[in-house]
């Protein structure tokens, strides 16, 4: 993360001169005629696609250590690093704490990649390679979680940070069961119940924090949704209570905890619910499909629509900065799964249902 946080708290948002950067760089995301064309071609002609593109730099200084699937990955990963260090290089005031505590979101990521490294013995070179250094954690933290020798050296790296309390109560359970589920889900719940902390129960509802924390619940309920989703699906003995957050509109924990057993009992819920005209389709899918990940798929799409509405409501707020930063993560996550799909032979039909496509 960037290193002017504390000076730029004190200054007053830079709204407009933030908004502006977020357009030009926005123009030149990949659009889906650029991923149409990329999943007819094999991983070499994807690697040059992309050395012709904004992505030049870091397929370039990768070139010599990877190639194919591997060079794409890392590339994508270092990419989007810089984006979103360049917002917080640009942002001040409160803009740039709202920023920050989204980009938090990548720490979970970087401790998620180093405990499953963990895990599975891998070797902690290939563990660097896949971390997106994009969130608060200080490089000096990284590199400390990086050289951890076990999962518990970790959760205790942790202890002075927002998931400490969290990963420190999921750590028995983790130890008990000998599966990384509890601690992964502390990560989750700790990130998303700190986006809202410190923010007004309720602000106006047009003014910059008030569009902020619309956002953020949607996105918490979105999150409540899917893992209700998932424990509905997986029929697996797990309580419903340990995987709700905290800070959305849709469900109350009581209320997730009931409809966790009954796929049906979501669907009716989410439809007559504000969500209901936003994810009609997505909801009919579920129901004719029975197909879990399209609907998570839906869900992306959704939200990334919602975001951009807030965005075109209210140029001047957090809103574009936040569409931005959820539209290069769709770019990322398309172009690695057309890179993956493309090595492992899929046919680009299979592969373009695995994209998130607006």
């Amino acid at each position: 993360m960037s290193s002017n946080g504390a000076a730029n708290r004190g200054r007053s948002s830079n709204y407009e001169y933030v908004i502006a950067r977020v357009r030009s760089r926005r123009a030149s995301l990949f659009d889906d005629d650029d991923y149409r064309k990329l999943v007819r071609m094999g991983t070499s002609e994807i690697a040059r696609f992309m050395e012709e593109t904004e992505y030049e730099t870091e397929m370039n200084a990768l070139g010599s250590r990877y190639s194919g699937v591997d060079l794409v990955e890392y590339a994508l990963n270092r990419n989007l690093a810089k984006h979103f260090d360049d917002l917080l290089e640009w942002a001040e005031g409160a803009l740039y704490d709202y920023i920050a505590r989204y980009l938090r979101k990548f720490d979970v990521w970087n401790v998620k990649t180093v405990i499953r490294g963990l895990y599975a013995g891998a070797d902690s070179t290939e563990v660097e390679d896949d971390l997106i250094r994009a969130g608060e954690f200080s490089e000096r933290r990284i590199d400390q979680l990086l050289a951890a020798g076990s999962i518990e050296e970790v959760v205790e790296l942790l202890d002075d940070t927002i998931f400490g309390e969290a990963m420190a109560a999921a750590y028995p359970i983790y130890e008990e069961s000998d599966v990384l589920v509890p601690l992964e889900n502390a990560l989750d719940r700790a990130f998303y119940e700190t986006l809202v902390e410190g923010l007004p129960n309720n602000p106006e509802i047009d003014s910059p924090t008030g569009l902020y924390v619309e956002f953020l619940q949607s996105e918490v309920d979105f999150r409540n949704l899917r893992n209700a989703l998932r424990l509905a699906r997986s029929g697996a003995d797990a309580d419903p209570a340990e995987y709700y957050i905290e800070g959305g509109k849709l469900f109350d924990e009581q209320t997730l905890t009931q409809l966790s057993a009954n796929v049906e009992g979501i669907v009716a819920a989410v439809r007559e619910s504000t969500y209901g005209d936003k994810l009609d389709t997505a909801l009919s899918a579920l129901e004719e499909a029975d197909n879990l990940i399209e609907f998570e798929r839906a869900l992306d799409a959704a939200l990334l629509e919602y975001a951009d509405r807030l965005s075109n409501r209210y140029p001047l707020s957090v809103c574009p900065v936040l569409s931005y930063i959820l539209a290069k993560e769709r770019e990322v996550d398309n172009i690695r799964a057309i890179a993956r799909g493309r090595e492992a032979g899929l046919e680009p039909e299979e592969i373009e249902q695995e994209l998130v496509i607006l």
